[in-house]
């Protein structure tokens, strides 16, 4: 190859980024989604799918105008179509669960459990016992969902299975089931898909968890990620229920920032459930998508939640809110605040359903004055990350299982004297 020849390959390869680095790209003169057309259409297909978001208005959206009996059958209703969205699969004359192991602790046993809710699929599960047992026979019983990146491991306060998944932020506060078994419960923690014992050869690779790619395939085959969780967590659920030592009618289900949304769905579609603890902030999942515009330096606006997330038809339906609203009259402890307006809706849901004094929520600390608080009815549009979360009170660095809050609230709800 001739040296004019190579010349101009290299200005055709470079030319064109050194325009574009050239540029001075301002996100702020972008971050609203707008149309110049005198007729309101967008010829950009951001702007023409964030238009269709916003003129969906959810169908199961909590009105908070409902009669008791009005309530009961939105409820319902609700539960059905949650039915239709998680895909559940009913399965019969699956393996009974296997214990792998018992172990000694301070104070409790702890269990290791598998479970086989699917051909070709284990599940595995901690089971904490506390001592106070011997003398009670059943106790009231805890199902431990983690966050993102936590491991069942790091909630049972057990080694995990490789010093990567270790959890590292707030590691004694997040060991939730540990709080619950010491307070003389039952703790049954598990992992999400894709983490920990669940991951595939993440614990030999560099990288982190993959949970892309089999969300990517579950949704091609027609289910989803939450879909899928909620499901094994449903079939924990139904395990604790058949245990003689698990009080059946006081199982409570505790939810840690991913850990809420199939905590939200087990609520949905099974009323035994006594109680729960959501631990993260409220947000209305469709608001959020549609307000934060605004684009990053490279100019790409970005979708607040990753593809696990994502149950096609969902914010057709309902948003979080909703479905935490749907949760009443059974007691409820929110932890980490969200929008006046949010908690608004679910009290009035609670006062229709009779019980008002069961629903109790707590800000970030941070927040917890009402006068540092922001008490907005809609969010302004074109927003970034960092002034989302200061609009809807949530301070991301002290997010963490509030113990604090948690047990107290618990142990009155249970009537306990720890």
């Amino acid at each position: 190859m001739n040296i004019n020849k190579l010349i101009f390959l290299s200005l055709c390869f470079v030319l064109p980024f050194g325009v574009c680095w050239g540029q001075n790209f301002n996100p702020g003169e972008h971050k609203t989604l707008t149309t110049d057309r005198a007729d309101g259409r967008y010829i950009s297909t951001r702007g023409v799918v964030q238009c269709l978001m916003e003129t969906t208005k959810p169908r199961l959206a909590f009105n908070a105008g409902l009669n008791s009996g009005q309530f009961k059958r939105w409820q319902k209703e609700l539960r059905e179509e949650m039915r239709l969205l998680m895909k559940h699969p009913c399965l019969k004359n699956r393996p009974a669960a296997q214990k792998v192991s018992s172990v000694r602790r301070e104070g409790y046993r702890s269990e290791k459990w598998e479970l086989y809710p699917l051909p070709g699929c284990v599940t595995t599960f901690y089971v904490l016992i506390p001592d106070v047992l011997s003398k009670e026979g059943h106790l009231p019983a805890v199902l431990c969902i983690p966050g993102s990146g936590q491991t069942k491991e790091s909630l049972a306060g057990e080694p995990d299975i490789a010093d990567k998944f270790r959890q590292r932020a707030f590691p004694r506060k997040n060991a939730m089931a540990l709080h619950y078994v010491k307070q003389g419960l039952i703790a049954v923690a598990v992992d999400n898909p894709c983490t920990g014992e669940a991951s595939d050869l993440e614990r030999f690779a560099p990288m982190y968890y993959d949970y892309e790619t089999s969300s990517r395939f579950l949704l091609e085959m027609g289910w989803s990620y939450l879909g899928y969780t909620s499901y094994l967590d449903m079939q924990v659920l139904e395990w604790m229920k058949k245990q003689s030592f698990v009080e059946k009618e006081r199982i409570i289900v505790s939810g840690f920032s991913l850990g809420t949304e199939p905590l939200m769905v087990l609520g949905v579609l099974d009323p035994s459930i006594y109680a729960f603890v959501y631990n993260d902030f409220l947000c209305r999942t469709r608001e959020r998508a549609i307000v934060m515009s605004m684009p990053d330096k490279k100019g790409y606006r970005p979708y607040p939640n990753s593809i696990r997330h994502l149950i096609p038809g969902f914010l057709c339906n309902f948003d979080f809110p909703d479905l935490v609203a749907a949760l009443a009259p059974r007691p409820l402890i929110c932890t980490e605040g969200g929008m006046e307006r949010d908690f608004r809706l679910v009290s009035r849901a609670y006062h229709i359903a009779g019980k008002k004094d069961n629903f109790t929520y707590y800000h970030y600390p941070k927040f917890a004055d009402p006068k540092q608080r922001k008490d907005l009815v809609e969010l302004p549009k074109g927003l970034d990350g960092e002034t989302y979360f200061q609009l809807v009170n949530v301070e991301p660095g002290q997010h963490y299982f509030k113990e604090e809050l948690v047990i107290p609230w618990l142990n009155k709800l249970l009537d306990r004297k720890r």
